[in-house]
């Protein structure tokens, strides 16, 4: 089916107080893991490019994006496509070319207001190209020019009265928050700050996003969608799926050396995370 927006898949989870999940592709089997999942969970899903993700691919975007498209196209659920974490004006510019209808702008290693007026620049831009934008704050509850904190180090918590000036302030569509949650995380032990949350969801008017979602707890998950998180960020839970399957196909067949093979299993192995991951955060667990 044709691509569908990210702009439109948040406000419908909004809308079922569910959230839609967010996976991070690197290769073409995560292309088509995430699908497959996605397919199996019958639920529609985001893929998402980050800028690292496109440094590793030689500084080229469109080939992933678009075999992320055509895969797209082919797909038995909704499927819309995200440019992550984008700190290159140059790789911003070139998402609506490519196929992608939002963006994640990020300026959160600034100070506050540089970050504000970086943000409020890119989300004019991207508005007047047809994309919906995704933020965040990097000082979180920073004043008087403090040095940046990274909005997923240990104890960073997103205040929520700074939080909403920069929403109002930027124009942004959506924001992600700091509440316990840290990328890059290879063990599910995070504890969210829920009471935080509340307050923040309380307080925006925009749709909330959980980053570093691979590192949170299925309880912890099913809480923070109940409490208002609608996008839900997902990328070192598909890597270490992949790792271990390969591995462990490596192990059983020393002589292997062709490719397909272990990353059949790779694929295979994505494909059960992200049709797990989806049951957590729709209710609807896969079997």
């Amino acid at each position: 089916m044709p691509l569908v927006t990210t702009g439109e898949l948040v406000t419908r989870a909004a809308e079922a107080r569910s959230a839609v999940a967010a996976f991070n592709i690197i290769t073409l089997e995560h292309i088509e893991a995430v699908i497959a999942g996605a397919e199996s969970a019958d639920s529609p899903v985001v893929l998402q490019i980050s800028e690292n993700a496109v440094k590793f691919r030689h500084g080229r975007l469109l080939p992933l994006a678009r075999a992320a498209v055509a895969a797209a196209e082919r797909a038995a659920v909704p499927v819309a496509l995200h440019l992550d974490h984008v700190q290159s004006d140059y790789l911003l510019r070139q998402a609506p070319g490519a196929g992608f209808s939002s963006v994640m702008y990020d300026a959160a290693r600034l100070p506050y207001a540089d970050n504000l007026a970086a943000t409020r620049a890119a989300a004019d831009w991207a508005h007047a190209q047809g994309l919906w934008i995704e933020a965040e704050l990097g000082q979180v509850g920073g004043k008087n020019g403090e040095p940046p904190l990274d909005a997923h180090a240990p104890g960073a918590r997103t205040d929520p009265a700074q939080a909403r000036a920069f929403v109002t302030d930027s124009g942004v569509d959506a924001l992600a928050v700091a509440i316990g949650s840290t990328h890059a995380m290879t063990t599910r032990t995070a504890t969210l700050d829920h009471d935080l949350l509340k307050r923040l969801a309380a307080t925006l008017d925009v749709p909330l996003v959980l980053h570093g979602s691979s590192g949170v707890p299925d309880d912890e998950l099913i809480a923070a969608v109940a409490g208002g998180i609608t996008k839900v960020n997902v990328g070192t839970a598909l890597n270490l799926a992949m790792t271990g399957a390969i591995r462990a196909y490596l192990a059983e067949h020393p002589e292997a050396v062709d490719s397909r093979k272990y990353l059949s299993a790779g694929r295979e192995a994505m494909a059960g995370a992200v049709a797990r991951i989806i049951g957590v955060l729709t209710g609807r667990p896969s079997v």
